[in-house]
């Protein structure tokens, strides 16, 4: 009998990369992980065929230490996925909303919350993470101790919806990307906006090397969507790169800045060719708007 597929992620059941599974894999069975190291490690021990990471957040930018962890990991990203962060106060069977004097969640979720937690005079306590925090407020069973997490973190834990929505910022947004062992075979889209590649490189120790690495992409038409560097092992002298460029490899334009950047740097790897999320069309045509 075969195993069901199984995605792992970081936190516990309820976290809201448990949510962004659910979302964009929901054939798949959710693996909690302790850690984002121990999430990678159950799909390349074969525990979970996929991995779900988040990358960054439209409200605190990029989540620390994924970068560092994506082109070591030894997987490939497959999809991206964004998930709209939702927050909600959650209470006890039968609590109210003026019972509420103190709220627990991960810190990060405390910050965003701060207007609706003045208004209501509620007190603010750090939690070891959103669902954990729920998880704590179910056992304790006090109504005057609420959580901020998600709905699906109230259905598991047993908790009401006592304010729905509270963030501050209307747009909180997460970018996630699901990573498995083997690369993604997709054929280039009608659209280099379909497609995305993400990649990691190091410039040489040249004048001007960024400068001249990144020309092919401008003088090809090429649209690069993200451009990230970040420390080496703590060393200030050694820097690397993470970027994204709407296109497949494949397509004439993409090659030919890839063959250039290759002119120019010690390393490069592609971590991944994957279809782009319907929300980036979404958020252009806001823009244009």
């Amino acid at each position: 009998m075969s195993r069901p597929r199984t995605i792992s992620f970081q936190g516990v059941l309820g976290a809201y990369s448990h949510q962004a599974c659910a979302e964009a894999f929901p054939d798949h069975l959710p693996l909690p992980c302790n850690t984002f190291e121990g999430a990678v490690a159950a799909v390349k021990e074969g525990r979970a065929d996929l991995v779900m990471l988040p990358v960054e957040n439209s409200t605190y930018g990029r989540v620390a230490d994924i970068h560092h962890l994506l082109p070591d990991s030894g997987l490939h990203i497959r999809a991206e996925h964004f998930l709209r962060v939702h927050i909600n106060l959650l209470g006890v069977k039968g609590a109210k909303l003026d019972d509420v004097r103190v709220a627990m969640s991960h810190t990060v979720l405390l910050g965003q919350c701060r207007a609706f937690l003045r208004s209501h005079g509620i007190e603010r306590r750090a939690g070891p993470d959103t669902a954990g925090s729920a998880e704590i407020v179910a056992k304790q069973g006090d109504p005057a101790i609420a959580a901020l997490a998600s709905e699906l973190a109230g259905e598991i834990y047993g908790l009401e919806v006592l304010a729905r929505h509270i963030e501050d910022q209307s747009n909180n947004t997460t970018r996630f990307l699901a990573m498995a062992p083997e690369a993604g075979r997709i054929p280039p889209g009608e659209q280099p906006a379909d497609t995305i590649t993400s990649f990691v490189f190091r410039v040489r120790n040249i004048p001007a090397a960024l400068y001249k690495a990144m020309g092919g992409f401008a003088t090809n038409g090429v649209n690069m969507v993200k451009l990230e560097s970040y420390m080496v092992n703590g060393h200030f002298t050694a820097t690397q790169f993470y970027a994204e460029v709407e296109g497949h490899p494949d397509e004439p334009p993409v090659a030919r800045a890839l063959d250039e950047l290759g002119y120019f740097t010690t390393r490069l790897q592609i971590l991944g060719v994957y279809p782009a999320h319907p929300y980036r069309k979404e958020q252009k045509l806001e823009l244009e708007e």
